[in-house]
């Protein structure tokens, strides 16, 4: 595997961990619809959260979240639509962003909860 295949591995590992100490039953993990994959989903009572995971090492000028174009936002809606459907489950949901900044061999988190919208 590649090192940057590597690197979002262990940031994607580290959102799963601190979601589930967090409360949360890690549903999917790089869930596939059509063009579409959702790093995480995860559920806590009746709300199902899409997450997308982002990681930088130090260095990088533009914000984390910045990154997510709304062409993404679209196929990450689109996904979480047929993943309810098909699951015929009744929750809310919502769009989640845990980005990791790797600096000095320490990962910073930082969870944006509700970071484009809701549905359900």
């Amino acid at each position: 595997m590649s090192k940057a295949y590597d690197f979002g591995k262990k940031a994607e590992d580290l959102a799963a961990a601190y979601l589930i100490k967090s409360g949360y039953s890690l549903l999917e993990r790089n869930y596939r619809y059509l063009k579409a994959e959702v790093d995480l989903i995860v559920q806590k009572e009746d709300l199902l959260v899409a997450v997308e995971v982002k990681a930088r090492s130090d260095g990088f000028m533009v914000a984390l979240h910045e990154s997510i174009t709304p062409k993404k936002i679209k196929l990450l809606v689109s996904a979480i639509d047929h993943y309810v459907q098909t699951s015929a489950l009744d929750v809310s949901v919502r769009f989640d962003i845990i980005t990791f900044i790797y600096k000095n061999g320490n990962w910073h988190k930082n969870h944006i909860e509700n970071a484009f919208y809701s549905f359900g």
